[in-house]
């Protein structure tokens, strides 16, 4: 599941793909225009910029901005770099493997071989999409937003 540093962190990457190259954004205005406390978007932004995603200038014209392009930058990396391997249970992690305590037997284990597929499809997903395709993606209709 997406936590929401994964998800303000997706937000503010949106919000600085939409600058005209060359600009920068502070954080509280990325924070005021998300809705996203700034505290806690301070910590985000400076882990994708440890990360390589951003680069931050200081004063009055500073800021934080994209480090690259946008179609360079894969949504699975960020989540990833922000909320650790994709898969929904450890034993089902292809980086961050970690055998479950009562699991006689990890090979056979039909709930890590099906959480293994969920994986895989949501990495076949995230790990193709650039943030240029992300931030184009068409907003769903609203009998698809509210369940009907």
């Amino acid at each position: 599941m997406l936590t929401n540093k994964g998800k303000y962190g997706l937000k503010a990457l949106v919000d600085l793909a939409g600058l005209e190259p060359g600009q920068t954004a502070f954080v509280t205005d990325i924070a005021t225009r998300n809705n996203i406390p700034k505290k806690f978007l301070d910590t985000i932004l400076l882990e994708l910029r440890n990360n390589g995603f951003l680069r931050s200038k200081k004063g009055p014209n500073g800021g934080y901005a994209l480090s690259k392009p946008a179609d360079e930058i894969m949504i699975g990396q960020v989540i990833r770099a922000l909320d650790g391997p994709l898969a929904p249970i450890r034993c089902a992690s292809r980086t961050a493997f970690e055998a479950c305590d009562d699991c006689r037997d990890p090979a056979s284990c039909q709930i890590r071989i099906s959480m293994t597929q969920v994986r895989d499809a949501m990495a076949a997903v995230l790990d193709t999409m650039t943030l240029t395709q992300f931030v184009a993606t068409e907003q769903p209709s609203q009998d698809l937003v509210a369940g009907e």
